[in-house]
């Protein structure tokens, strides 16, 4: 287990006993797209995750070593400028630094070791798990709490820093995560609230399609979220106190339709949609209904890739091979779009099958071979016993 791996390097090169910290990935069950619309989403936290092996020091630095790709290690001195490093990690936890330090916040000299299991750019916000579990490993090392609502907003800030424009829905899901709980947030004040997930033999399991992003998905990204806002400004100008999508009706669209190009109608539909999808997911997993959460992960995939237009042929491959399967109740693409994976919900007495008949036929359809992980619903940010 990693954990075991991170916590005997630091006993072998610091201090018996440390602190063991454990920070999750995260899952998003329904909600695409929604978040930068002031929408609503359905995260979870998952056993996946990044664990810090802490412990003070005196020597008025923070060392910090690294195995999550390969060994490294990087020292920041408490009060002094640091040079970009080579290494992501590092100039995340640097911005991290910089921000703490603008806040007069008690840092104190810190060792640390870390390691993780959660697969790198598989979209399980191994950023956010990175930023998150750090933040809280000061917090144990100087004694002086940080609320979880502002180590979101710190993660979020230091994201911001080296470049990311990232939301909150990740941060949020990492810190508040609950065993056996999707995570319902309102991206519009924040809110939030547990929703228990009542799916006893069924099994969540991520498929990468292992189709990576181009350099044209910033641009695409932009379209859709100009879509958004060219939609937004047409509606303002009879309904002044909207802000977003968030505040629009599939109404208001049919009132605007002839002011605006048909491709900005049918993305605010799909976000106005999506809304609806996370408000059904809800009572579907409430309610244990295993088919119909099955049927709300298609009905969001193929939105996706119909209105939205964010998905890739060899993602519809995986979805529409799902279909074909009895014991897969349902799946979608997860994240931003233009490549990555899938989340699909299956029965868990024929798990092995199904996983290798979806692997087979996708790679007899599109020549790739794609990589399965299984998912466990976990919770947050905590110490780890």
């Amino acid at each position: 287990m990693i954990h075991h791996k991170v916590k005997s390097y630091f006993e072998d090169n610091y201090l018996k006993n440390p602190i063991l910290i454990k920070a999750p990935g995260r899952i998003n069950l329904i909600g695409e797209h929604t978040d930068y619309n002031q929408g609503l989403v359905l995260p979870a936290s998952i056993e996946k995750g990044i664990y810090f092996a802490v412990s003070g020091n005196e020597e008025n630095n923070i060392q910090i070593e690294s195995f999550l790709t390969q060994p490294e290690k990087i020292v920041f001195q408490l009060n002094g400028e640091h040079k970009v490093f080579e290494s992501f990690w590092g100039n995340y936890f640097k911005a991290i630094i910089e921000i703490l330090i603008a806040k007069n916040y008690p840092l104190k000299g810190m060792n640390c070791v870390f390691g993780g299991d959660i697969p790198i750019g598989s979209g399980l916000s191994s950023s956010a798990a990175l930023c998150c579990g750090f933040i809280y490993a000061i917090t144990q090392v100087s004694e002086k709490e940080i609320s979880r609502e502002d180590i979101a907003l710190i993660a979020q800030e230091a994201e911001h820093k080296i470049g990311l424009n990232c939301g909150l829905m990740d941060q949020y899901a990492v810190l508040f995560g609950k065993k056996g709980n999707a995570f319902f947030l309102d991206c519009n004040d924040l809110s939030h609230k547990y929703i228990p997930i009542n799916l006893d033999g069924y099994s969540w399991v991520l498929i990468n399609s292992n189709i990576k992003h181009n350099l044209a998905v910033d641009s695409e990204y932009n379209k859709r979220r100009v879509s958004c806002e060219n939609i937004v400004k047409q509606i303002q100008a009879y309904r002044p106190q909207v802000k977003s999508l968030r505040d629009i009706s599939k109404d208001d669209l049919v009132k605007v339709k002839n002011k605006v190009n048909e491709i900005d109608i049918q993305r605010a539909k799909y976000i106005i949609e999506e809304n609806e999808r996370v408000l059904q997911m809800m009572q579907e997993l409430t309610a244990g209904d295993a088919i119909a959460v099955g049927n709300v992960l298609k009905d969001g995939h193929w939105a996706m890739s119909t209105e939205y237009e964010i998905t890739t042929s060899e993602l519809d491959h995986l979805v529409k091979i799902g279909e074909e399967l009895d014991e897969v109740l349902g799946s979608r693409m997860m994240g931003g779009g233009f490549g990555g994976c899938t989340i699909n919900l299956i029965e868990t007495k024929s798990l092995d099958e199904s996983i290798k008949a979806l692997l087979s036929s996708y790679k007899n359809k599109t020549g790739i071979d794609a990589e399965y992980y299984h998912l466990a619903i976990d919770d947050g940010v905590k110490v780890f016993e």
